[in-house]
């Protein structure tokens, strides 16, 4: 009776860790994509380059203003099947700001 609960616990714990390591992706996708769009990268390729750091299905806005550029990536983690196929899928987020560059002639 006790090994099936074990079990449980175990999977609900690499679970845990799965979603950490997705949101810890999509921090990274959005300072990679600020950081790009700051040095004067295109817009396209930035965003691109974010999307290959973030979880699959990710979306990423991006806000300019007052010198600085602000990046929100947004998108979910996907649950494991099996016994905790019930579960939702939890919402992940990463913003990040950084100020515009003069890029020099």
């Amino acid at each position: 009776m006790v090994l099936p609960l074990l079990v449980a616990l175990t999977l609900a714990l690499v679970w845990l860790l799965v979603v950490g390591a997705a949101q810890v992706r999509t921090v990274d996708a959005a300072r990679e994509t600020a950081r790009a769009l700051a040095r004067g990268e295109d817009q396209a390729a930035a965003e691109a380059r974010g999307l290959r750091v973030a979880p699959d299905g990710s979306r990423i806005e991006i806000g300019r203003g007052g010198g600085e550029i602000r990046v929100t990536v947004s998108g979910r983690a996907e649950g494991p099947g099996g016994l905790l196929a019930g579960m939702p899928s939890p919402e992940l987020h990463g913003v990040a700001v950084a100020a515009e560059e003069e890029v020099p002639p």
